[in-house]
C-alpha cells in the first residue's frame, strides 16, 4: 500500500476541495426538497369523466387540466346524503381515478371535484352525481340468520364483497337487550357461535355496521339454545386399528392425549420409514354429536416447533367395530373413506403477535400451551370412534405429540 504525503499546501488544497465537494452535494440535495409553489393562477377544472357504481361507492375517472402545478383532486360529499356527514376523499396528480366510498344508501349523491395546486388554489367545483349500488353492510345483513347452536346462537351471512363488516349481537343478559359482542370480519362465508347460553328459548338481536359507521335496522330472532356437555373422557378407550401410527415409547401412549392429566402427552414414533399423516384411534363410549374440542400441546419448551401439530383432522365413525382405512394427507370435509368420514380439517393458528413461528414472544408461547379451541360443522354426523390425523406438523417431520384433547357435545 502506497503512502501519500501532503506537504502543508497541499493539505490544504485538499481540505478546501472537499469543502467545495460537500457545498456542491448539499446544493444539489436542496433542488429535490418540494418547496410550496407561489404560482397563484387558479386551475382549471377536471374534464371529461364517467362515473362507475359498486356496492356503496363509485370509482370516477376523469381528465387533468394541463398544468405543471397540480397537486392533487379533492372529492367532498356526505354519507348521508343530508348535510350532516362530511366526507372528503383525495387523489394525487399521478391517478386519474378517485373512489368514493361509504355511503348510507343507494340513491343518488352529488359529489364535488376540486383541483388544487401547489399554492393550495383551488378550481371552481364540478359536481358529479353518482348513485351507488345497496352497501355492503345491507347487503350481509339481508343475509344474516340466528339459529340455534351447542350452548348459543350461530350467526351465519354471506359478504360476497369480501369488504370489512361489524356483526353486533345482542342479549338480554341485564334485563334488556344490550350488546353482547361485536365480530369485525371480511370473510366471504361467515359462520361463528356464541355460546354460553341455557336451554332456554330467548330473543337475540343483531345488527350490522361498517367502518363509516352505517348501522343496519335490527334483526330480531327467537333461539332455543342446544345441549352440550364437556365428554366424559374415563368413557374414553384406544381402538388400534392395523394402521394405527406405533408410540414413540410405552411412555407415551394414546391414552395419555385423554387421561385429565396435561402434562404427559402421546408421542408417536419417529422411526425414519414412518410418513405422515400419522395418527391416533379411539372410542367414545357413546353415540355423540359432536360440537368441538381443544386440543392442548405438548409444552412447554414445543411452542411452534417439533412434532406439535400444525395441519389435521378428525375422522369419525358411527360403527361400533369400524374397519380400517389408510387416511389421506388432505380430504374435503364429509368424504367418506370406508366406515369412516371426515367431521373436519384444522390449522392451528399462528402467533397471535404477528411474528414469525421460528421466534414467537412470551404472550405467543402462553397462548400456544394454553391449547386452541376447533369447532366441529354442525353439519357432521355422530360418531362412536374418532381418529385424530395430523398431517402436518409445527417442524417438519414424521411424527407428532400432543397433550390432551377436551370434547364436547351431545351424547344423549
Amino acid at each position: 500500500m502506497k503512502r501519500i504525503l501532503f506537504s502543508e499546501k497541499g493539505l490544504s488544497i485538499a481540505i478546501s476541495a472537499l469543502l467545495c465537494i460537500i457545498t456542491v452535494s448539499c446544493s444539489h440535495k436542496d433542488e429535490f426538497v418540494e418547496m410550496i409553489s407561489t404560482d397563484k393562477t387558479k386551475p382549471a377544472a377536471i374534464g371529461n369523466y364517467t362515473v362507475d357504481n359498486f356496492n356503496g361507492g363509485a370509482h370516477i375517472v376523469y381528465k387533468l387540466p394541463k398544468a405543471d402545478n397540480i397537486l392533487y383532486v379533492k372529492a367532498t360529499y356526505d354519507l348521508g346524503g343530508d348535510s350532516s356527514r362530511p366526507q372528503e376523499t383525495r387523489s394525487s396528480y399521478f391517478s386519474d381515478t378517485l373512489t368514493v366510498e361509504g355511503f348510507a344508501a343507494a340513491q343518488q349523491y352529488d359529489v364535488k371535484l376540486t383541483v388544487v395546486t401547489r399554492a393550495n388554489v383551488e378550481s371552481d367545483p364540478i359536481t358529479v352525481q353518482v348513485h351507488p349500488s345497496t352497501p355492503v353492510y345491507q347487503l350481509v345483513a339481508k343475509s344474516l340468520t340466528m339459529t340455534p347452536d351447542f350452548q348459543g346462537v350461530r350467526i351465519q351471512a354471506k359478504d360476497e364483497d369480501m369488504k370489512n363488516v361489524g356483526i353486533v349481537f345482542l342479549d338480554d343478559a341485564i334485563g334488556k337487550l344490550s350488546i353482547r359482542q361485536q365480530n369485525f370480519t371480511d370473510f366471504a362465508n361467515i359462520s361463528y357461535a356464541i355460546r354460553g347460553y341455557d336451554t332456554v328459548t330467548k330473543r337475540f338481536a343483531s345488527y350490522v355496521t361498517d367502518k363509516w359507521g352505517n348501522r343496519s335496522d335490527t334483526i330480531y330472532s327467537n333461539v332455543k339454545p342446544l345441549y352440550e356437555k364437556t365428554l366424559d373422557k374415563t368413557r374414553f378407550s384406544p381402538y388400534a386399528l392395523p394402521s394405527e401410527t406405533p408410540i414413540y415409547s410405552s411412555s407415551y401412549p394414546l391414552r395419555n392425549l385423554f387421561d385429565d392429566n396435561y402434562k404427559n402427552f402421546w408421542h408417536t414414533t419417529q422411526a425414519t420409514s414412518q410418513v405422515l399423516p400419522v395418527y391416533g384411534t379411539f372410542t367414545l363410549g357413546a353415540y355423540v354429536k359432536l360440537s368441538r374440542f381443544k386440543l392442548t400441546p405438548r409444552n412447554p419448551s414445543y411452542e411452534y416447533r417439533h412434532g406439535c401439530p400444525r395441519v389435521f383432522s378428525l375422522w369419525g365413525s358411527e360403527k361400533d367395530n369400524p374397519s380400517d382405512f389408510a387416511p389421506p394427507l388432505f380430504a374435503v370435509e364429509g368424504e367418506q373413506i370406508g366406515d369412516w368420514v371426515n367431521l373436519g380439517n384444522y390449522s392451528w393458528p399462528d402467533p397471535p403477535s404477528g411474528a414469525a413461528p421460528t421466534a414467537p414472544t412470551a404472550a405467543d408461547k402462553a397462548v400456544f400451551n394454553a391449547g386452541s379451541e376447533f369447532e366441529v360443522p354442525f353439519e357432521a354426523p355422530k360418531v362412536k370412534v374418532l381418529r385424530l390425523v395430523v398431517s402436518e406438523t409445527w417442524t417438519p417431520g414424521n411424527f407428532t405429540h400432543a397433550a390432551e384433547i377436551d370434547l364436547f357435545g351431545d351424547d344423549r
